[in-house]
């Protein structure tokens, strides 16, 4: 995030203080000036702008036995939001999630059925346009994020396919526009996933992670290189859910017989502890409070196969954190040494050496905030260019 005193990169230098205050919070002036490398007066002109675009704002540092005059405090606008939708085979779940990270709202729309496109879009437009009145007088919102379950085509927002959800080449981000007004971001959930806990989660400061999810429709992945995201050339990278874990012939939701997403699943989990339902936090309490050997012979045989796909990911990858969320977070939670001890057995000692594998952080808020990046990116890129409404 390396600023410039140029002013033919205004533009860069403003997205360069805005995306600091956004992922680390509240930050004084001298240490945007340590961070950027600008001067102090460029500082104060570009927080000024910031502050008339109506995204940021400054206050009086705490108080501190610092010598020396105290540095104001650069923080985010926390009336600029944006929108969050995650449709699964069992709900619809709409946010609003602050450019400051706070998560202001999460309403979650049961289905007693796997939704289509349509249904979704208009279960999600029925309940922005519910929250209309408080979003016109408290909020200015940049535009809707859509964490999806399946395969999303990057430069359109065509969810190509979501087979848990049935839906093939549905162009959700067009009819969630036409229904709400807002300008639409829609990507894979599980790499939505990987930038919200690289970004305010468990990866904060790491350059190199796998994020894995399991949720309600199966197991998706994302990663995180050098940095960056790595989506592929139209964005499905990090499909770990169908990797190959074993010769059995169970078949996951793309027909692939001996996948990751074939042998652990949260259905199988859920039918040993004998729940019809359960969110991922209430799935691993069940999993911590359960003495019955059935589910210990189970959640040990699907541990045993999470290993192998995670085994696989770090010798080709060579990351330095693997991130567990949904379910997978709950496996992990019950018995982290045997996956540990698994992971290691088929991974190269230097790979392993230099990996840690963590739950994932931003619990249930988790696809929230990583929807809502999307729809903040363009406002990130370019602070004096993105109209809120």
């Amino acid at each position: 995030m390396q600023g410039s005193n140029h002013d033919d990169v205004r533009r860069h230098n403003l997205s360069a203080i805005l995306r600091i205050v956004h992922r680390n919070g509240p930050t004084s002036r001298a240490q945007l000036t340590r961070l950027t490398g600008l001067n102090r007066s460029t500082i104060a002109a570009l927080v000024g702008e910031l502050g008339q675009l109506g995204l940021a704002g400054e206050r009086d540092p705490d108080s501190t036995n610092q010598v020396g005059r105290p540095s104001p405090v650069v923080f985010c606008a926390e009336q600029v939001v944006a929108l969050a939708v995650n449709p699964e085979i069992d709900a619809v779940t709409i946010g609003i999630v602050g450019l400051d990270g706070i998560v202001h709202r999460r309403i979650r729309y049961a289905t007693e059925r796997s939704p289509s496109a349509s249904e979704a879009v208009n279960i999600a437009g029925a309940v922005i346009e519910g929250m209309r009145g408080e979003l016109e007088s408290r909020f200015r919102v940049v535009g809707i994020g859509v964490a999806v379950p399946g395969l999303v085509r990057a430069h359109d927002g065509l969810v190509r396919f979501a087979p848990h959800l049935g839906w093939t080449d549905e162009p959700l981000k067009e009819m969630l526009e036409q229904l709400t007004g807002f300008p639409v971001f829609a990507a894979n959930d599980a790499s939505l996933g990987a930038l919200a806990e690289q970004y305010f989660g468990a990866g904060k400061g790491i350059t190199d992670l796998i994020y894995l999810n399991g949720g309600a429709s199966g197991i998706g992945g994302g990663m995180i290189v050098g940095g960056n995201p790595v989506g592929g050339i139209a964005g499905y990278a990090g499909e770990f859910g169908h990797t190959r874990v074993s010769g059995g012939s169970r078949t996951d939701s793309a027909g692939i017989t001996g996948t990751l997403e074939a042998e652990v699943t949260r259905e199988e989990l859920l039918g040993v502890l004998g729940l019809e339902s359960a969110d991922a936090d209430e799935l691993e309490q069940a999993l911590l409070a359960s003495d019955s050997p059935q589910v210990r012979d189970e959640v040990n045989r699907q541990l045993d196969f999470l290993a192998v796909a995670l085994a696989g990911a770090i010798n080709i990858l060579n990351p330095q954190l693997v991130v567990l969320g949904g379910f997978l977070a709950a496996l992990f939670a019950v018995d982290p040494d045997r996956l540990r001890a698994a992971v290691a057995s088929m991974t190269l000692v230097s790979s392993f050496g230099s990996v840690r594998v963590s739950a994932a952080e931003l619990g249930s808020n988790l696809l929230m905030i990583g929807a809502a990046e999307l729809a903040f990116e363009g406002l990130l890129d370019d602070p004096s260019g993105v109209p809120t409404s």
